[in-house]
């Protein structure tokens, strides 16, 4: 039997038809309680013209998650310390880019409300878009099925893990973490069971010890909290809607 080294001296790499790597960002964000997604429009072929998400091929000796950290600080100046990010999955159906067989990794991110940034080489605009809407068929390649996949997989985390306070700043009050629940689950929530569910959840929020800043609207201050060393809710938030009656939040 050869030895591994011999095997590979052997071994014909053009045994099988090359195709491309690229990496995609789907940068989610809350604005004016809104679930937002950042778009740019292609002013290159192909889908010159279309909106899309903020992506690229990736490098022949870059790894995956350092080629979507690159595009995403390259095309929105988000860093990935501020940042939640994590990927979504694969997307490889063999027509989904016209140029040549194209194979997509696309990464799903959290952040903190954002400015929009310039736009940046291949695009002619870039903006925060309502999630809402966003017409699928105006996005190209098969961004919307990536974005889709994306919301769904936001949804589902906010149930059993703490990443909703990735949305929030380093310190935030019930409230504003509950205006992220309604604005990525797309339903209103009682506040009094939501106080109750997030603050009585081991390891989710920990108390900063002073109060918030009224506003220029005023209104009484509210507790700070940070995030919690947990890294799974037990119990779990279930969603309303999937699991019970919307305007609650539910019992695990």
């Amino acid at each position: 039997m050869s030895s591994e080294e011999a095997f590979l001296q052997q071994y014909d790499p053009t045994a099988f038809p090359p195709f491309a790597l690229t990496v995609d960002v789907v940068l989610l964000t809350v604005r004016e309680g809104v679930l937002s997604v950042l778009l740019v429009e292609r002013d290159t072929h192909p889908y010159r013209g279309q909106l899309a998400l903020p992506g690229g091929f990736v490098q022949v000796d870059e790894d995956l998650e350092a080629a979507a950290v690159r595009r995403l600080e390259h095309e929105t100046g988000v860093r990935r310390s501020a940042a939640h990010v994590e990927q979504l999955g694969a997307f490889g159906h063999p027509r989904r880019d016209p140029r040549m067989r194209v194979v997509s990794v696309p990464y799903l991110v959290f952040a903190p409300d954002l400015p929009a940034p310039t736009p940046g080489v291949g695009t002619s605009w870039v903006a925060w878009v309502p999630v809402r809407a966003v017409e699928p068929d105006r996005l190209a390649f098969d961004h919307a099925a990536v974005l889709a996949a994306a919301v769904e997989r936001a949804r589902a985390k906010l149930e059993y893990s703490p990443v909703a306070t990735a949305f929030c700043g380093e310190e935030f009050t019930v409230a504003d973490l509950r205006r992220v629940y309604e604005a990525v689950w797309g339903v209103p929530l009682d506040p009094r069971n939501f106080h109750r569910k997030t603050t009585g959840t081991p390891g989710f929020l920990v108390p900063v010890g002073r109060d918030s800043v009224p506003g220029p609207e005023g209104g009484r201050p509210a507790a700070l909290y940070r995030r919690g060393d947990a890294t799974l809710l037990h119990p779990a938030m279930l969603r309303p809607g999937a699991h019970e009656p919307a305007g609650q939040v539910a019992r695990a």
